[in-house]
């Protein structure tokens, strides 16, 4: 049973996206059905495995010669990440029916969005590391072809091609921790690699820590990688929801959750995850405070809330990052779509051209409202919970400068959240916009993620539980619901979050009273609307991949015989590598 779960979750989004395809444009009533009926029965698929979790394999297809089996276990990360891939994926289905009514190339879009979800629930299920990488690989493909959908935009294109480049930094680092996995033990299995990891040389082991760091990094837009996450929104609404909040982006945080056991120990990595998290919440924070795109402040909020995940993982809190994981893949789809909604309506995502749309659209303002209040971490919606205990685990275990850092975040995004709520929905109109509220099935999407972000966070000890019988190499602790909350109300940290999001929202408020003190930080704000410097470096690395891939087109002759020769050479060096690893790892 356990089995056609796993397998069905992964292939009816798959089935769903050749039919999409087939049935052809001229039929969009036919498409938006198949697209909206196979996403929701992978969603209620890969909620049904809540009912079989396991750390044992239940799904092994025998592939042979070096591959190996491709094998998948039901525990309690895959579980989670995959039922939040196939649901909320499912939900910007749903949305996208209203969303992309018209649209000439529903196939394509469909297509893609589809093959998409079940590569994010394939990549979080699979317990091969070989396997893994092919479905990091295809959500790179799926990323880079929505974020472009809009292909005769110069900008939509770029955004893309950015997007594709930056995180296949990331495919390299996984790739090289599998071959390091196979030629060390013979198996690409992830629970052999956690058990044995410590047998490896201290040198290779701390080369592929660092490198699949790397990789989360990229893959998660956190620093020194954030800026193509911004660029990304150039695609749909519901595919930004979809990268933000489902699948993409979370990739990376369950990359360093699940190897944590094997990297713990090695000299310097948990600091640097913990750099990467502080760094990454902080420059993004700040430049979602001067940013004036509604959907790239959401884009910077994204990778804000990463990199406390992120930072969470680096001070030993696993199971505080995956719930806050859930939260921010709840709150953030419903901030996404609701912007949708506006943008759709409107017509722009400049919120200085906004203002005053809460009267015209009470629904769409009500529930980004509700969104908004979980993002800053306000009681008692998911996002407090789950932030309080990724701090009160950095209180307890991590260093005190990250521990203030992390404090100075929350404050940041109360800010630029209540900044983004009021230029949006209240004050007065600033230009003649005429919206209009969601259409229906953008409601039902809405509503239902809502009511989410309002009770999601009913689920944390029930979801410790889970994690603590199904991670055995994790060491979790799971308590009852109702100990940790009353742990989170009862913890020093809690008040002094609760202080420092008074703070950041009286910091908006007050703004003109404290513009002497916003004007000396004149030369921050440039700095945060040029991404710190990090846009120009980014942006070089893109273009010089781009140059060596134009230089290296050259040498496709079209000639088969040079062709075979260069297919031969790349044979070579390639198991000329595993040898030199296999040798290093004995």
């Amino acid at each position: 049973m356990v089995s056609v779960l796993i397998l069905t979750s992964i292939t009816l989004p798959w089935i769903g996206a050749i039919l999409v395809w087939a049935v052809g444009n001229n039929r969009p009533t036919l498409q938006h059905g198949i697209a909206v009926g196979f996403s929701l029965a992978s969603g209620f698929m890969s909620a049904s495995l809540f009912l079989y979790p396991s750390n044992e394999m239940a799904l092994s297809i025998p592939i042979g010669g070096a591959f190996g089996n491709f094998t998948f276990v039901p525990d309690g990360l895959g579980v989670v990440l995959a039922a939040i891939a196939a649901l909320i994926g499912s939900l910007a289905v749903i949305f996208s029916v209203d969303y992309m009514r018209g649209d000439r190339q529903l196939g394509r879009y469909y297509s893609m969005v589809l093959l998409f979800i079940g590569s994010m629930v394939g990549l979080v299920l699979t317990s091969n590391l070989l396997l893994m990488f092919v479905f990091w690989e295809m959500t790179a493909l799926c990323s880079y072809a929505l974020i472009s959908f809009y292909n005769d935009d110069p900008k939509a294109v770029t955004g893309g091609i950015k997007a594709l480049i930056m995180t296949q930094i990331g495919g390299i680092g996984l790739l090289f921790g599998a071959l390091i996995a196979f030629s060390s033990f013979g198996s690409y299995d992830i629970s052999i690699f956690l058990q044995k990891a410590n047998t490896l040389p201290p040198a290779l082991l701390s080369l592929t820590a660092f490198s699949f760091l790397v990789a989360a990094a990229a893959k998660s837009a956190q620093f020194p990688f954030q800026t193509w996450l911004p660029d990304a929104m150039e695609a749909p609404t519901p595919v930004s929801a979809l990268i933000h909040a489902a699948t993409m982006v979370n990739a990376g945080v369950y990359l360093l959750a699940r190897f944590y056991p094997a990297f713990a120990n090695v000299p310097g990595w948990t600091t640097a995850v913990v750099w990467v998290g502080v760094l990454s919440a902080l420059l993004s924070a700040g430049m979602a405070l001067v940013a004036s795109d509604l959907k790239r402040v959401l884009a910077y909020s994204t990778v804000s809330q990463l990199g406390y995940m992120v930072y969470a993982i680096g001070v030993g809190g696993i199971f505080a990052s995956q719930f806050h994981l859930l939260s921010h893949a709840v709150f953030k789809a419903l901030l996404f779509l609701a912007a949708g909604a506006v943008i759709h309506s409107v017509g722009t995502r400049n919120m200085n051209d906004m203002g005053g749309l809460g009267k015209q659209m009470p629904f769409v303002r009500n529930v980004f409202l509700i969104g908004s209040l979980a993002l800053a971490g306000l009681p008692f919606l998911n996002g407090f919970w789950s932030k309080e205990l990724i701090l009160e685990e950095g209180l307890a275990h991590g260093p005190l400068w990250a521990f203030i850092g992390m404090m100075m975040g929350a404050g940041l995004t109360a800010c630029y959240t209540l900044k983004c709520v009021w230029m949006v929905f209240y004050g007065d109109q600033r230009t003649p916009l005429h919206g209009h509220d969601a259409g229906h099935f953008m409601k039902i999407a809405l509503f239902i993620l809502s009511i989410g972000a309002l009770t999601s966070w009913v689920l944390v000890g029930p979801l410790g539980t889970l994690m603590e019988l199904t991670l055995p190499f994790h060491s979790i602790k799971a308590h009852s619901t109702g100990e940790i909350l009353i742990e989170v109300l009862t913890a020093p940290a809690t008040l002094l979050a609760l202080l420092v999001i008074a703070s950041g929202f009286a910091l908006w408020v007050w703004r003109n009273q404290l513009s002497r003190i916003t004007d000396l930080m004149t030369g921050i704000a440039e700095g945060a609307r040029r991404s710190f410097g990090f846009e120009e470096i980014n942006t070089a690395i893109v273009k010089g991949t781009n140059s060596i891939a134009e230089f290296i087109r050259n040498t496709q002759t079209g000639i088969l015989s040079v062709n075979i020769l260069g297919i031969l050479v790349g044979l070579v060096v390639l198991l000329v590598s595993i040898a030199v690893l296999s040798i290093l790892g004995a």
